[in-house]
């Protein structure tokens, strides 16, 4: 039987998987002018984004998403190549959203110990492989995390968060930031207020999963734009007030990045004497960071999986379990992330380690939107007759100013990245460039060293199970 989707029920999809108390800190310490960077972001990178994966989606809605996308417009090769940056910009993300965890769970017991690497180290294992392990017992254990998780632990936190705030800006108590309209609109000339863009692209990455639903939206040519118009409002009033809300509290130079909405929330206690209330909004926020991980965990193995499947991959890697999980793939996600995890025992400091992981993330995913749109584009030449539930409107020449508007937003933003703020700090600004260039050309070129080790018998198995299923 066919699912439709409500437009409402497919904008709570898109904010479910978006947005996040998390990510607000990440761009809170830039005051009042990240409402205008917010806006600005969804104008010419969000919304675009999500118009071009929705007729994508639509259009070749198998199992494998981005893979089979950029497979069909460029050979599978590139589509390996998407499907690889999909896989392993979550594996880089991991780190600090289990930092973020860890610095949830420290405010439980004792705060001082989210400045404590070992601490921060073990829990993050903890998590990520208990988590791991779950998601094996298959896609309804998975699922009931993630829903239960998410609802209590970000929902209901963000509303508290912004409920707070509003009170505390109504109540008269000292702003640490400005609010006036000249603070509204950034210095783009500042390369700190431009490095903000980078982490605002952050926050809303992440749509092109939820475009898998746009064929069950019940008139997805209407109903779709429609469903991403209430996302946006949705994610960036959250947003806006959330991040507004830690900034006029917590003082700019205390912001953490890993712990900064928990230190809007001890702020607020302390000033109601709510002290009592801390460990338990602190145990929600872990809860629905742990939801993403859920989330995530599985999603963008599954486009590796297809990748896999194909031949690309030993054919260990396309094994999956009795629940129809890819176990192969997903205790190899945890070594790696295992790894990554103990960088943060080798930076100056938690917040520089955070920052420089996310910037890689951030990159990496924008690579790998540079694919989708010009997939896109050369799909609508090549394939203009595959039927399409949505299309970007405006004929061809919608595709390309569409196209235009998110392939340039990622370039700048992409650009701008390897640029640090001044408020991170770093060995020096050679180790911060280099790092970065290394961890973003090694990723990139990964899967071209795999397929130059690829095996004859890694597509010959492949034809045998087929002809064996047959």
């Amino acid at each position: 039987m066919k699912k439709t989707l409500s437009i409402f029920s497919l904008a709570m999809i898109n904010v479910a998987a978006i947005g996040t108390v998390k990510n607000w800190p990440l761009i809170a310490d830039s005051g009042f002018a990240t409402v205008f960077y917010l806006i600005l972001s969804a104008i010419v990178f969000f919304i675009p984004m999500a118009f071009i994966s929705a007729e994508l989606a639509t259009g070749w809605p198998k199992l494998g998403g981005i893979y089979v996308w950029v497979k069909e417009a460029f050979g599978h090769k590139t589509g390996f190549l998407a499907a690889w940056l999909f896989w392993i910009e979550n594996v880089f993300w991991y780190p600090t959203i289990l930092s973020f965890i860890a610095a949830a769970i420290a405010y439980i017991i004792n705060p001082d110990l989210a400045a404590n690497k070992t601490y921060t180290i073990v829990v993050m294992l903890t998590f990520f492989w208990a988590t791991t392990l779950l998601n094996l017992l298959g896609m309804k254990v998975s699922s009931f995390i993630s829903s239960v998780s998410v609802i209590a632990g970000s929902f209901i936190p963000g509303a508290l968060i912004i409920g707070l705030g509003l009170a505390w800006y109504f109540g008269g108590h000292p702003l640490q930031i400005d609010l006036s309209m000249s603070s509204f609109i950034p210095d783009l000339t500042s390369r700190d207020q431009l490095v903000v863009f980078v982490g605002i692209l952050l926050t809303l990455c992440g749509i092109e999963m939820s475009a898998v639903h746009a064929r069950d939206v019940k008139n997805p040519q209407k109903d779709y734009p429609r469903s991403i118009l209430l996302s946006v409002a949705l994610i960036l009033g959250l947003s806006v007030f959330g991040v507004l809300a830690i900034a006029i509290v917590v003082p700019k130079e205390t912001i953490s990045l890993v712990a900064g909405s928990l230190q809007a929330f001890q702020y607020f206690v302390d000033a109601y004497h709510l002290k009592w209330l801390t460990p338990y909004i602190a145990f929600l926020i872990a809860l629905g960071a742990v939801g993403s991980v859920s989330t995530w965990i599985v999603g963008p193995t599954k486009s590796l999986l297809a990748a896999a499947k194909q031949g690309d991959l030993p054919p260990l890697f396309r094994k999956v379990n009795k629940h129809g999980m890819p176990h192969t793939l997903l205790i190899t996600q945890a070594l790696i992330v295992t790894a990554l995890s103990f960088m943060f025992l080798m930076m100056p400091t938690i917040n520089s380690a955070y920052w420089m992981i996310s910037v890689i993330v951030v990159q990496l995913y924008l690579i790998m939107y540079f694919l989708m749109v010009a997939a896109a584009i050369r799909l609508r030449y090549t394939k203009p007759h595959v039927p399409r539930a949505y299309k970007v409107p405006g004929g061809k020449i919608g595709i390309w100013i569409i196209g235009a508007l998110g392939f340039l937003s990622s370039f700048i933003a992409l650009i701008i990245g390897f640029f640090r703020p001044t408020q991170v700090a770093a060995e020096n600004y050679t180790f911060y460039l280099t790092f970065l260039s290394l961890a973003i050309v090694g990723t990139c070129i990964a899967p071209s060293i795999i397929l130059l080790f690829q095996k004859p018998h890694w597509k010959n198995l492949l034809h045998h199970e087929k002809h064996a299923e047959e």
